[in-house]
Formats: C-alpha cells, sequence, structure tokens
C-alpha cells in the first residue's frame, strides 16, 4: 500500500505553501534535520504547522486522529512543549496560564536557563513510543543570553532527538543558533487567505499562535484592529482579547484627547486620564494601548511629532519608568495643557 503524500496532513495550513512543500518533502523523503526553525510572524499558523510536522514525524503521515488530540492537549510522553515563562514567588508560570494564576505582567516574560537545561535533559532520554524525543521551544528570541548559550551547546549535540523553534524575530537570535537549523518560512496571508481562515473557526476557539485560534472581526471592533493584525488571524484575535479588556472609556478619552476638533484641554484632563490609565492597565496593556492610539491618530492626521512623543513615551514604559509620571509627562506636552 503506498503511503499518503504528507502534504495530506497540512491541510488546514492555509497560505504557507512554502513551509508545506519543505516539511512534507522532509517527512516524505524520511530526512529529518536534528533542528528547525519555523520563522515568520505571529498567529499565521506557526503553532499549527509544528503540530502537524510533529504528528508526521510519530505517526508516519497516517492520519491518527487520536494522536493530533494529544498533540495538540500536550499530552504525548515524548513531546516537551516550552514557551516564555513569568517568575512569582521562586514559580515559574507560563505565559499561557499567567492570566488565569493572576499573575502580574510587570516584567516581560522570559526563556530562563533553567528551561533550556530542562531541554537538554529531555532530549538525553529514551523515547517513550515515538522513534524520538521531540522538543518545541515558543518565542526563542526571549531569551537571555546565559540560557542562548545553552541552547547553543544543545544544538552542538543534538543526540537523536528533534527541536523546533518558534520565532517571530529571528533576527534577534545568535547567527550561530540559526545556522543551525533549517529555516522553515511562514508569511503573513494574503486578504483571500484570511478570510478563508476566518471563515473557518469558531467565536469561542481558543488562544495560542495558531491559524486556527482565530475568530472572525465582530461588527463591534474598531477599524484599527484588523490594520494592526497585518495579515495574521492569530494576531487579529489577541487584538480583540485586548480591547475587549480594556475599561471601554479609556480609549474613548485617549481618542478625545487629541482629536483635532479638540479645544483647550485642562490639564486637570490630561493628568486624570494619566493616572487612571497607569491605575487600570498592567504596563503591557498600556504598551498595547498605545498601539492602537497611534495608529488612529496616524489615521487622523499624520503628525509626526505626535508619534515621535508616544514612541518616547513607549521607550520609557519599556525601560520600567514609573508609568503614572511618565503618562503625565507625555499627556501635558501632546494636549497642549502646559
Amino acid at each position: 500500500m503506498v503511503a499518503a503524500p504528507a502534504t495530506a496532513l497540512f491541510a488546514d495550513l492555509v497560505g504557507q505553501g512554502q513551509a508545506v512543500a519543505l516539511l512534507a518533502a522532509a517527512l516524505d523523503q524520511g530526512r529529518l534535520a536534528p533542528a528547525y526553525l519555523f520563522s515568520g510572524p505571529d498567529g499565521v499558523g506557526r503553532r499549527l504547522g509544528a503540530l502537524r510536522f510533529l504528528e508526521g514525524v510519530i505517526g508516519g503521515g497516517a492520519g491518527d486522529a487520536s494522536l493530533r488530540r494529544r498533540l495538540q492537549a500536550g499530552n504525548h510522553p515524548d513531546l516537551l512543549w516550552v514557551e516564555p515563562t513569568y517568575s512569582d514567588k521562586g514559580q515559574l508560570v507560563p505565559v499561557s496560564q499567567a492570566a488565569a494564576a493572576g499573575i502580574s505582567r510587570k516584567a516581560p516574560p522570559q526563556l530562563r536557563l533553567e528551561q533550556v537545561r530542562g531541554v537538554s535533559q529531555f532530549l538525553a532520554r529514551r523515547p517513550v513510543e515515538a522513534p524520538r524525543c521531540l522538543v518545541v521551544i515558543e518565542a526563542v528570541e526571549a531569551m537571555a543570553e546565559g540560557a542562548a548559550n545553552a541552547l547553543l551547546k544543545t544544538l552542538e549535540e543534538p543526540g537523536d532527538g528533534l527541536l523546533i523553534l518558534l520565532s517571530a524575530a529571528p533576527d534577534r537570535l545568535l547567527s550561530t543558533i540559526r545556522s543551525r537549523c533549517q529555516t522553515i518560512p511562514f508569511a503573513r496571508l494574503t486578504p483571500t487567505d484570511l478570510a478563508l481562515v476566518l471563515s473557518r473557526v469558531p467565536a469561542e476557539a481558543s488562544d495560542g499562535d495558531d491559524t486556527d485560534s482565530a475568530a472572525p472581526a465582530a461588527p463591534e471592533d474598531p477599524p484599527e484592529l484588523l490594520e494592526l493584525a497585518a495579515g495574521s488571524p492569530g494576531a487579529l484575535l489577541s487584538h480583540r482579547r485586548q480591547w475587549r479588556a480594556l475599561p471601554p472609556e479609556l480609549p474613548q478619552r485617549c481618542a478625545a484627547l487629541l482629536t483635532p476638533t479638540q479645544g483647550t484641554v485642562q490639564p486637570q484632563e490630561a493628568l486624570a486620564l494619566a493616572r487612571d490609565l497607569s491605575e487600570a492597565l498592567e504596563v503591557e496593556e498600556q504598551l498595547w494601548l498605545l498601539d492602537w492610539w497611534q495608529l488612529r491618530l496616524w489615521r487622523q492626521q499624520a503628525d509626526g511629532a505626535q508619534q515621535r512623543r508616544l514612541e518616547a513615551l513607549r521607550r520609557q514604559l519599556r525601560a520600567y519608568v514609573q508609568p503614572r509620571l511618565a503618562w503625565e509627562v507625555a499627556l501635558l506636552e501632546l494636549s497642549g495643557a502646559v
């Protein structure tokens, strides 16, 4: 009996012809690299591509529904899925669990040295069911120097395991790490492919960097969300979650503060908005609101001075300047209240 081509495994991965061709060829020919770098924007299907590729590695392209469910749930003894973590009270909390755990997200998540050491230990063990041990590392660019050096050592001595790195910013990786991986490029979706993906998935789809985690745009979504997504279904869902988590009056007050028809702004008004933004939102949420606000302002009046001041505010928030003070100074200057 002739086995079906591996391309059938990737039937639900839309708009990624080059990635599918490379991965399917590796499976069909039985020539697997020890490490792959799935490179491309967040939310365009890198995670889905990794799951389907692993399904082919383990199941030989047989299309096993049970295996697919186990991989999706992270319930396979020979698969280790690693994601950036927050450090909270001596514990590492993965990004996907941070919100449910009520973790403060003032500092960005990281891939840490102990996580990379765990990868090396996992790859050194004997597989239970699969032909080899399998590791996926998400957002691999979120590594400190020590973790990056440890990962490089693992890539230099991979053993019989298979490692998949997912990265939206491969240029931030050590060149020596990139050179030891076969790069699989993932692209932004065309408008037609984006519409196709969005038409397939339910509104209650789950989170993740995966094209089957996006949902059709709701009528109440502001037009900026689709533009911010830039061809990424997963990014569209992420932006929608951010938008709906905001207290609705905050973006309205931001938009009203700098409208072209706005009259004289009182300092108290700018200071009150700065206070409410810093108290109601985590820094990550403040940074996202800045993305939305900058795009909205640029569409309204394309004022370069405004954009530069908001970029300065972004740098201050990322540098852990006291958020309320940073907002107060920026809003007072932008509104002309001082």
